[in-house]
């Protein structure tokens, strides 16, 4: 496969992508890797596997990878995000998505990190947010509609 169909396969595989088709947006992604890796392509192989194949550690791996060879790239870190999001790790989603707008100042990221949110502040402010009572405390204000 020349440079030039490694492009065509990328650039189908974005395609592919934006529209929201993950799984067949992998298979061009994955041909493109095979025939001229680059992290862009990287980066975008790594999320689909992760989300398509359950692969969330090799694919924050990748996508790592991707970010150490152009940390300017604020696709890199929006792919990480989500790949963070597939997993238990919001925490870490957040952690990434800060970075990113520090580092490469992106709408995208933005409207990401306003989806995935902000924590509200824990009721008791002086407890862990993660003590029983404020837990308690924080579910049964919002059922009465007090948060």
């Amino acid at each position: 496969m020349t440079d030039s169909d490694a492009h065509k396969e990328f650039d189908n595989g974005l395609i592919l992508f934006k529209t929201g088709s993950i799984l067949r947006a992998l298979g061009h992604f994955e041909r493109s890797m095979e025939a001229q890796p680059t992290p862009l392509c990287a980066s975008y192989y790594a999320y689909c596997m992760a989300k398509e194949r359950g692969h969330v550690t090799k694919g924050v791996a990748l996508c790592r990878e991707a970010l150490t060879q152009e940390p300017g790239n604020p696709v890199h870190y929006l792919n990480l995000a989500r790949i963070h999001l597939l997993g238990p790790n919001k925490e870490d989603a957040l952690k990434v998505l800060r970075e990113g707008i520090q580092h490469a100042p992106d709408p995208e990221l933005a409207a990401l990190l306003a989806v995935v949110g902000v924590r509200k502040p824990p009721v008791m402010s002086f407890l862990h947010r993660d003590n029983p009572i404020n837990k308690f405390l924080g579910i049964l204000f919002t059922r009465l509609g007090m948060r």
